[in-house]
């Protein structure tokens, strides 16, 4: 990346890959040499839902619900094409082409080397990952792109009302075709816990902020605050989980490549459809290519979370979506270099563009 582009993302968030893989290598010998650590831990949980894990993933999954400004909403009438594009592509497309191409690959191409019981769980990972598109890290990628700040808040903020309301039903269609039968009052505790609880404190927080300090120290001194946290909750709660999964990582470490090959396909199936879409109707860069990136990177500490509470954090569920976290990282900044590369394909926003 050049010098611009990197100064959008913060050391943990730039070398995420390299962190999540110490974090897995560091939970796999926890497990293996101190395997009292993760039996005590274990221990604790309510309702399927590990609590130490529980409130690392709220560490996750808070910071960046302050940053959800669904005031924007109001503005979406001006410019709604691109938000069209979103809502297609990552509510009636991406979790169906995520179940398709992982099942293809799981059931099909890698029949000979994964074992049916492991495949429907990896199948259950990759659905989960497949219907949470993302709502933090979209922000780093819209800005190393140059995109339009406000229509990539709007993005979100509906994504996220979205989600509240269309995650559980088709998470929990995509699995009950696959054949994977689960709890409906369970994975609506997890989009409660998850989404609900921490997206409405997150407006709260970002109410009362704004109202006693204004909106410029919300965003300059505030929320800076809490840059580091969400990835240091993530690379904790991987440490946890890696140490509940080492014999199922030590026993498949082949697993983890065939795992991330679908989800890569995926990844690069979803951006160019919403980026070509997004061409084809003759949309500006700056709403082009966040629509590309929201769809393609995704809510992975809300799969990760629902995974734990649906399936148990020594599920080879939550493994593949782990493996979404290890991928994600590389894949979409590989995406950021060809959609800047592209830029001259789109024309230049209107005056009236600039929400």
């Amino acid at each position: 990346m050049k010098p611009h582009q990197a100064a959008g993302i913060s050391f943990f968030e730039r070398y995420l890959t390299l962190w999540v893989i110490l974090c897995m290598l560091a939970g796999i010998l926890i497990g293996k040499f101190m395997p009292a650590i993760p039996k005590e831990l274990a221990r604790f949980e309510y309702a399927n839902v590990s609590i130490p894990i529980a409130i690392l993933i709220w560490l996750m999954i808070f910071p960046m619900m302050m940053k959800v400004d669904f005031a924007s909403i109001k503005n979406v009438g001006k410019n709604p094409t691109g938000l069209y594009i979103t809502w297609v592509v990552n509510w009636l497309i991406k979790p169906f082409t995520m179940f398709a191409i992982s099942a293809f690959f799981f059931y099909v191409v890698f029949k000979a080397l994964i074992p049916p019981e492991l495949a429907k769980d990896y199948l259950a990972g990759a659905v989960l990952l497949g219907a949470a598109p993302c709502t933090a890290m979209v922000f780093v990628w819209s800005h190393l792109t140059r995109g339009n700040p406000a229509y990539t808040v709007v993005q979100v903020a509906t994504n996220d009302l979205i989600i509240l309301i269309a995650y559980a039903p088709i998470v929990g269609l995509l699995l009950g075709v696959g054949g994977i039968r689960i709890p409906w009052s369970t994975l609506l505790l997890s989009v409660v816990l998850f989404v609900v609880i921490p997206l409405a404190g997150g407006v709260l927080i970002r109410t009362l902020v704004i109202k006693h300090k204004g909106e410029a120290y919300f965003n300059r001194e505030f929320i800076p605050k809490f840059n580091n946290l969400t990835i240091g909750g993530l690379l904790l709660t991987l440490i946890l989980i890696f140490s509940f999964q080492g014999d199922v990582i030590l026993g498949n470490p082949l697993h983890i490549v065939l795992i991330a090959i679908p989800l890569i396909i995926q990844t690069f199936l979803i951006f160019y459809m919403a980026y070509f879409a997004a061409q084809k109707l003759n949309l500006p860069h700056d709403i082009a290519a966040p629509a590309g990136m929201i769809g393609a990177s995704n809510f992975f500490e809300l799969s990760v979370a629902v995974a734990i509470t649906l399936f148990g954090a020594t599920s080879p569920a939550v493994l593949a979506t782990i493996v979404g976290v290890l991928v994600e990282v590389p894949v979409m900044l590989f995406l950021v270099g060809i959609a800047n590369r592209t830029r001259s394909w789109f024309r230049a926003p209107s005056i009236a563009e600039a929400m």
